[in-house]
């Protein structure tokens, strides 16, 4: 499989993030679990993820739309990857920040989960070849 296709399929996997992402607000019922926050806290809450969401579709639509340029070794493509590397390789830091068991109810939640992860490393894995070869 070359690097081209490997960034391809990073994009697709990226945008089948969003899926998750859009889930997380009902999941989690921010509406109600958010409500006792004063205003200006909720508004910070949700500007934060969609800024988060609009980054992963942004790149998303560029590692799909556009694999060869950032498989091209290129300094713009080998920054832009090191970027996505380092943004992947933050999430993958977070996971032990997270306490999500008492969410993780069904066995498909579990599998989503664990799913996500490995997208996560893959993702991280995709984009540091990129930066570095």
């Amino acid at each position: 499989m070359t690097l081209e296709t490997c960034v391809r399929l990073a994009g697709i996997g990226q945008l089948g993030i969003l899926i998750a992402s859009a889930l997380v607000p009902f999941r989690l019922e921010w509406k109600t679990a958010l409500g006792g926050l004063p205003a200006l806290h909720r508004q910070m809450y949700w500007t934060y993820a969609v800024y988060t969401f609009g980054t992963i579709l942004a790149f998303g639509l560029i590692a799909a739309g556009l694999p060869g340029e950032l498989a091209s070794g290129t300094p713009l493509a080998r920054a832009v990857c090191g970027y996505l590397a380092l943004f992947w390789g933050v999430r993958l830091c977070l996971l032990g920040a997270f306490d999500v068991k008492e969410h993780l109810t069904a066995w498909w939640l579990t599998a989503g989960y664990v799913l996500l992860n490995a997208l996560f490393v893959a993702l991280f894995l995709t984009y540091g070849a990129a930066a570095t070869l």
